[in-house]
């Protein structure tokens, strides 16, 4: 079986290069041979390309992420439109909105999500969306700026509705699950995950972010974890392991326009 980790902010598992690529080698290990790298910020999205662009197993997001909204840099436009032209960058994101920190002010977060929902449709790429307490305004945003290679709710948050709202309104989208699918109490989760088509699903680790329940010991979550959300999302489902990784790989190649 092989995985494909669909977001990974490995530049904030570990800033040492050789940390970084042991983590690569471990997740090949575990079967997880493709992993989309998720720029912590736009200002280290050069640095971390540069240190991963030998890894043929690594490919790249490019985006402004809510938080930076009130720091994107001058030139912020510039710099997605030229990264996105980079080899193996593969989509836009990640972006979208929060409104539970707050950042910046509302209007500004749309501004911002807006662009860059622009720019997925220019370079034609798929966009990478964070959604924290902004689902209603995410989808009416999307309803007129989906980008034609559609895009994914990662961490998915919401609820069965809220997948089937967005589906029934003819989008493109995909809805990717962490480590916190794993969580007993995550029940909007595996109601969602029962509720969607099979090929709209992704899974991700988030890294090192949502810990899966099977390694709560640990400090922090490595790609190579990716397995055991996959394992469960397996028993959830009541499928067969090998064949719902051969439909996750599917869904993740389609979605990034990568051969399978």
């Amino acid at each position: 079986m092989q995985f494909f980790d669909t977001h990974a902010h490995i530049g904030l598992i570990y800033d040492d290069p050789i940390e970084q690529f042991r983590v690569i080698q471990q997740a090949k290990q575990a079967g997880v041979t493709r992993i989309v790298s998720i720029n912590n910020s736009l200002h280290d999205f050069k640095k971390e390309y540069k240190i991963l662009s030998s890894k043929k197993e690594i490919y790249h997001a490019v985006g402004v992420a809510p938080s930076e909204v009130t720091s994107p840099g001058a030139d912020w436009i510039h710099t997605i439109e030229e990264s996105a032209k980079l080899p193996n960058v593969v989509a836009i994101g990640e972006t979208g909105l929060d409104y539970y920190k707050q950042y910046g002010d509302k209007r500004s977060q749309i501004e911002l999500f807006i662009t860059q929902l622009e720019l997925a449709q220019k370079f034609e790429l798929p966009v990478i969306i964070h959604n924290r307490d902004a689902g209603k305004d995410i989808f009416e945003i999307l309803q007129d700026r989906l980008p034609e290679k559609g895009a994914i709710f990662h961490c998915y948050s919401e609820d069965a509705d809220y997948a089937k709202k967005c589906l029934d309104a003819g989008m493109n989208v995909y809805f990717s699950f962490a480590g916190n699918l794993t969580y007993r109490n995550a029940r909007n989760l595996h109601e969602t995950v029962l509720n969607v088509p099979l090929d709209r699903i992704l899974i991700e680790t988030e890294s090192p972010f949502m810990i899966p329940a099977e390694f709560r010991d640990k400090k922090r979550t490595m790609p190579a974890y990716l397995t055991s959300t996959a394992k469960f999302l397996s028993e959830i489902l009541e499928m067969d392991q090998e064949a719902l990784a051969k439909q996750l790989w599917t869904n993740s190649c389609k979605i990034f326009n990568l051969p399978e």
